[in-house]
């Protein structure tokens, strides 16, 4: 799959940025294809969070059908290889747990899920389900994939474990690019961050790493920048407050390394909040 300047600009009028090569943010503009397309598609996923299935007064039934229905037409339509669900899959009553792993395995892609602080269940009983501990890592050929956990089993606000991120960082130091998913920002720039000076030195450091993804900020659905790295948001699948519209992330690798992300909202189809990543 190639992608054609017309198709390009199109997906950059509002809200585009380019992450350069230092992960200096600037806006996307019209000479970005001054030294031609981006090329070929190596990879394309997707990014979704807080569905909070079965929270009280909320139509979290069809709103997940919705969004499984969206993204499963992003692959039929457009290809995607994989899908992270980004934390808050249930809401605080562990009977949810396994009627939420049944509805996302009407995902028609690999899916991979991180745990967030409304996924109230200890991390034994979290990994019989979804066959995932609360910190792991996997790897695409030249990309490397980073899922840290934020949260305790009383849903109480925690930084990742520094010891484990920092061996996993080192693993996938060599990956041409490396993505990291934690539910909550490792910031208090949002009123529902926390503050982990640690891990964000971690992220600092980290030459190959180009983006961390959050959800749990439902009323996020942009960039936020911090020494050169960059914070992506999602908005939400579900839950009683956020954006005004569900959404998910689009994240698109090309062969030339440049990585295009935008999120999208699923009804109408639009593209919000454009990015790329060089």
């Amino acid at each position: 799959m190639s992608i054609s300047r017309r198709r390009f600009l199109k997906l950059g009028l509002n809200g585009a940025f380019i992450i350069t090569t230092g992960n200096v943010l600037v806006p996307l503009g019209k000479n970005f294809f001054k030294d031609g397309s981006p090329g070929s598609l190596r990879y394309r996923f997707a990014i979704a969070s807080d569905g909070h299935y079965g929270q009280p007064g909320t139509h979290y039934e069809a709103q997940h059908d919705r969004m499984i229905h969206w993204i499963n037409a992003e692959k039929t339509n457009r290809r995607l290889d994989f899908t992270v669900i980004n934390g808050d899959l249930f809401h605080d009553d562990v009977s949810f747990l396994n009627p939420v792993k049944a509805k996302w395995d009407n995902l028609a892609m690999p899916y991979y899920v991180s745990h967030g602080n409304h996924d109230k269940v200890d991390e034994t009983q979290w990994k019989s389900v979804w066959n995932l501990p609360w910190h792991f890592s996997f790897e695409q050929e030249d990309i490397g994939i980073i899922v840290l956990n934020t949260a305790d089993d009383k849903g109480n606000y925690i930084c990742p474990d520094v010891e484990w991120t920092k061996n996993e960082l080192q693993k996938l130091s060599t990956k041409r690019q490396l993505f990291v998913f934690m539910h909550i920002t490792p910031f208090t720039w949002t009123k529902n961050g926390i503050a982990c000076p640690a891990i964000v030195d971690l992220f600092d450091q980290q030459k190959n790493l180009k983006a961390v993804f959050h959800g749990h900020d439902h009323d996020q659905d942009d960039v936020k920048e911090n020494n050169s790295k960059n914070y992506f948001f999602d908005s939400h699948v579900a839950g009683s407050w956020g954006t005004k519209y569900n959404g998910y992330r689009i994240v698109e690798v090309f062969e030339n390394g440049q990585i295009l992300t935008y999120q999208m909202n699923p009804k109408p189809m639009k593209k919000v909040n454009n990015t790329e990543i060089s």
